[in-house]
């Protein structure tokens, strides 16, 4: 299974250098700079969990069918293909890695917005503090 290491801080970094050390002759990794979708995609995941702990309308949710809720309050557009048989359509369904990132900070919002509606307390300070 992939690691996600964020080298913030010696012990990050060190924990880093086991994972190479450690890894078979033929795994790859990647080194870069964290990229604001892989950071929205973090916050949008967290963001959701707070909300089915906290508000029992959401808990009988999956993650999967909980973001889908607020995607289609979001308005996103929802994309359908003919059935094989050639009769009618189905639905692809929504996903958040075709959003823009103005609609993906619009999808933020609202999640803020249901969250205050909601009395949701958001686990992890930056999910307070940033707008």
């Amino acid at each position: 299974m992939p690691e996600y290491v964020r080298l913030v801080g010696q012990s990050q970094r060190d924990y880093a250098k086991r994972l190479i050390d450690q890894a078979a002759s033929d795994a790859a990794m990647r080194i870069g700079k964290e990229t604001r979708r892989d950071a929205q995609n973090r916050k949008l995941h967290a963001m959701i969990k707070d909300i089915r702990d906290q508000v029992p309308d959401m808990a009988t949710f999956s993650v999967e069918d909980a973001k889908l809720r607020f995607m289609d309050c979001l308005g996103a557009e929802m994309r359908y293909l003919p059935k094989l048989e050639g009769q009618g359509f189905f639905p692809v369904g929504h996903r958040t890695s075709t959003l823009t990132v103005k609609q993906f900070n619009g999808l933020i919002e609202l999640l803020y917005k249901y969250g205050a509606e909601n009395g949701v307390i958001w686990s992890e300070p930056e999910m307070r503090d940033a707008a």
